[in-house]
């Protein structure tokens, strides 16, 4: 079956996007969600509300990922809005923002969130976080909250290498634990991999939800 990849189901809904790690493929997965939903004939759009990482345009501060959602989705929406918190230095968000002298908080970043969603509708929204679950926002908060205090059910991408069992399984059960819905899981098939197949059946077997292979 994962030889010959089943077409990716045209999602309908709000759901928060993470991964095992960084540089597992969440923007790469979203997209691909995205262009499955136009293809579909939904509407649809992604936000990344913080991302750490980001080039000085003729616009002002951009970020690559959030670029990248932006020209998948089907709903036009200014920069600001899909990416509010542009942080520069391509490191963990909570020291980015430490570095500019910015607060992110979790209140912040829930109200732009909230802001877009009353705006714009939209048959499926996909907000990307920024690396893996347990993403610090400051000293006190992680980026895990904003799941939470929305209230969104969680899709998992998993970066199939070496470890991703353990790295997936620990995120599955940390979602859960946190008292959210995990939607279901995107297996990202980005590069050789070992028993790749054996790898994939395992992850099968012990996530929950919906499971589906890029």
């Amino acid at each position: 079956m994962e030889n010959q990849k089943p077409p990716l189901p045209a999602l309908k809904g709000i759901f928060f996007v993470t991964g095992t790690d960084t540089e597992v493929g969440k923007t790469w997965v979203s997209c691909r969600l995205l262009e499955r939903a136009r293809e579909a004939g939904l509407s649809c759009y992604g936000l990344k509300p913080v991302a750490a990482g980001c080039e000085e345009t003729a616009e002002g501060w951009r970020n690559d990922d959030a670029l990248q959602l932006m020209a998948a989705s089907s709903v036009t929406l200014p920069y600001e809005l899909v990416n509010p918190v542009a942080l520069k230095a391509p490191v963990a968000p909570h020291i980015a923002a430490q570095q500019e002298g910015k607060a992110v908080t979790l209140a912040r970043l829930a109200g732009y969130v909230r802001g877009a969603l009353s705006a714009h509708k939209a048959d499926l929204i996909l907000i990307e976080g920024a690396g893996g679950w347990r993403v610090p926002l400051n000293d006190r908060e992680m980026l895990s909250g904003l799941a939470a205090e929305l209230e969104l059910p969680v899709i998992q991408v998993v970066g199939m290498k070496l470890g991703c069992i353990n790295h997936a399984l620990l995120t599955a059960e940390a979602i859960q634990k946190d008292g959210l819905r995990y939607a279901g899981t995107m297996a990202n098939c980005f590069g050789p991999m070992a028993v790749q197949e054996e790898n994939l059946l395992t992850l099968r077997q012990h996530l929950p939800g919906a499971f589906a292979v890029l």
